[in-house]
């Protein structure tokens, strides 16, 4: 009887639709190929792609590491067989998108690899982290999944050529075999899972997952092929900006106008080959003279008054970009890195205004500068001025 096939079955097949709901939420296996095209798929890896390319550069600055994230995977999951998906404990941030799109993103990582990246945005050095996850550290991820999600909301702007906004990421742990966090995951049977290969320095070689609704993700990819078809549309349909009397054609005034810029040693005609044509006036380009500019003489008697002014003279060492967290967490013996190395020169200010640079020295027990360059003096009146 297993083999046989059930009445809806038969009815599917003879309709040539898709199976019943109730056995696409018991099917365990789904033909990727039943619900969306090899197009579509590529479509969807691209759109990750660029979205999660940019959110490895936000990421790497935000812990100082080098971050890749590559080869996008798409698949379709059942959501009753997550268990199977994911079988470890998960740390889940989901996104709703606010403008530009109505929908759910889900993004997932390993509840592992989220405890570096906690360890990473406290100061740590990701190498010990903590087991588990407490307020703090859920805080610290979902704060870096915000610049990761923000930064990919960006791409899709300039990808869909709209603006796309997102709320403030929600998250949670997530383990499926305990039922922990699957109120969470979108109520749709069909998921499609991107999932990208993440590279965190040495400290993570793992996945980073992104599960969206299947109807969204259509959504999606038709979003991405019907607009860019209209705007193709458009702007082969738009009215050309044709010269007077010129003869109506491909070769209209804005193409022969683009031609006279680019060569303009040669005279070039306007119109078409029909229509009347019209000389154009072509002159060689003259251009400014950028010699430097030297000081006359009544600009120098006005500088002579202003030499005794006081003026504040700052060695720099160094400098730093640190968050609040980690200022309020500064005690006696705390080290703060600068971006300078060991022995290279330090800048000489004057009134916060670059002037010198220069490698410090000692003397008689008091701290000097022994001044190795200098901006030249022309720079150092403009900026005194």
């Amino acid at each position: 009887m297993s083999d046989m096939l059930s009445q809806d079955e038969i009815d599917a097949l003879l309709r040539g639709s898709a199976e019943p709901e109730e056995e696409i939420e018991n099917r365990k296996e789904i033909n990727m190929s039943d619900y969306i095209s090899s197009m579509e798929e590529d479509a969807l890896g691209e759109i990750g792609n660029i979205s999660f390319g940019s959110s490895a550069t936000a990421l790497s600055t935000l812990l100082n590491q080098k971050v890749d994230i590559t080869t996008p995977k798409v698949s379709i999951i059942n959501k009753n067989y997550l268990e199977e998906e994911f079988p470890h404990p998960y740390v889940a941030i989901q996104v709703q998108y606010t403008e530009g799109f109505s929908g759910v993103n889900l993004l997932v990582i390993k509840q592992s690899d989220a405890s570096i990246i906690a360890d990473l945005m406290l100061g740590g050095d990701g190498k010990n982290p903590s087991g588990e996850l407490g307020e703090i550290q859920l805080s610290a991820v979902q704060e870096a999944m915000n610049q990761m999600m923000g930064s990919a909301a960006t791409s899709m702007s300039t990808v869909f050529s709209k603006k796309v906004d997102i709320s403030p990421p929600s998250i949670d742990l997530m383990y499926i075999p305990q039922g922990e966090g699957e109120e969470n995951l979108p109520d749709q049977d069909l998921l499609v899972k991107v999932s990208f290969s993440l590279k965190i320095g040495d400290l993570i070689d793992s996945n980073i997952m992104q599960l969206l609704p299947l109807v969204f993700a259509r959504s999606l990819v038709d979003e991405l092929m019907n607009g860019g078809a209209t705007e193709e549309v458009a702007a082969a349909s738009a009215p050309s900006m044709e010269a007077p009397n010129a003869a109506p054609g491909p070769d209209n005034s804005g193409i022969q106008e683009s031609a006279t810029i680019s060569h303009p040693s040669q005279p070039q005609h306007l119109g078409g080959q029909g229509g009347h044509s019209e000389a154009v006036n072509v002159q060689p380009a003259t251009f400014s003279s950028f010699e430097p500019a030297t000081l006359g003489q009544q600009e120098t008697k006005n500088l002579n008054m202003l030499l005794d002014i006081p003026l504040q003279v700052t060695v720099e060492l160094g400098r730093t970009n640190r968050s609040v967290r980690d200022i309020l967490e500064l005690s006696s013996g705390s080290i703060i890195e600068l971006d300078k190395l060991a022995g290279e020169p330090v800048d000489i200010l004057v009134n916060s205004q670059l002037m010198a640079k220069g490698e410090v020295v000692v003397i008689d027990e008091n701290f000097g500068v022994r001044i190795t360059d200098i901006v030249s003096q022309s720079d150092r009146i403009k900026k005194l001025k």
